[in-house]
This record gives structure tokens, sequence and C-alpha cells, in this order.
């Protein structure tokens, strides 16, 4: 691995970490993308590697100061993890069937899907606020 490969897959790394911690994204809106783009990765080659990101704490100081301010629901956490390490395997084993040209194409149809409807057809919600999900947390946390 040269030098200059490193730099870049600090910077992506960084990229991704920060906007985790500002927005929620990172892995496969970030780093996908960053590795098929600039670091010349296929399109599999970045979905493993970003999933091989999910193996290690890698969010874990920002995930502490979610928790700290409340809005972090532990039992939601377990929940989501669980389907998503089923959901992974099943994406996984469909992704490596078929070609990395259609997975790449599957990947951006799905990104843009998403935005469009973020940009023009989400609804306003109600705002939920700091209380009502700290007292949310906490009392699915003391009946667990």
């Amino acid at each position: 691995m040269t030098a200059s490969t490193v730099v870049l897959l600090l910077l992506i790394g960084l990229t991704a970490g920060f906007l985790s911690g500002l927005i929620g994204i990172g892995g496969g809106v970030i780093i996908v993308p960053a590795l098929v783009l600039l670091a010349g990765f296929s399109q599999k080659l970045a979905q493993g590697t970003s999933l091989g990101l999910l193996l290690l704490p890698a969010g874990i100081l920002g995930v502490i100061q979610y928790y700290k301010q409340g809005y972090l629901n532990v039992n939601y956490v377990i929940l989501l993890a669980v389907a998503f390490v089923l959901g992974s395997f099943l994406g996984s084993k469909l992704a490596l069937s078929i070609s990395d040209d259609k997975v790449k194409k599957t990947f951006a149809v799905i990104l843009l899907l998403i935005s469009l409807k973020m940009l023009f057809f989400d609804k306003p919600k109600p705002a939920q606020t700091k209380d009502s999900v700290t007292s949310s947390t906490k009392i699915q946390q003391s009946g667990s």
C-alpha cells in the first residue's frame, strides 16, 4: 500500500466519520462511492470494505456522545442490529451472484430515489424534542 493510498483512506474515513457524527451518514453513502470513484475499488470491494468497517466499533465515540445527550435508544439499536445481520447476509449473497456493473447501477438508483424522496416528497413531521427522546429512552431502559 502506497503512502498516497494510506492518506486517501484516512481522508475518506475521517470524512465519513465526521458526516456520520454530524448527520448520520457514512458507510454506504460516503465510503462506498469514495472508494469506487477516488480509490478505484470495484463496487463489490468497496461494499465489502464498508461492511468490514462495521465489524469494529468505528463509531463508538459518536455513539457515546449521542447516548450522553439522551439521543440513543438502545432497544432500537439491538433490534436494528439483529435485522442488519440477517439483511447483510442475504444482500451480500445476492450482490455476489450478479455482475459488478448491475450492483453499481442498483446502488446508484437507490441513492437517487432516496435523495428525490427526501428533497421533494417528505412530509413535515412534528419535531421530536430532546426531552421526549430522553424520557422514552430512560423508560425503555429502566423497563428492560
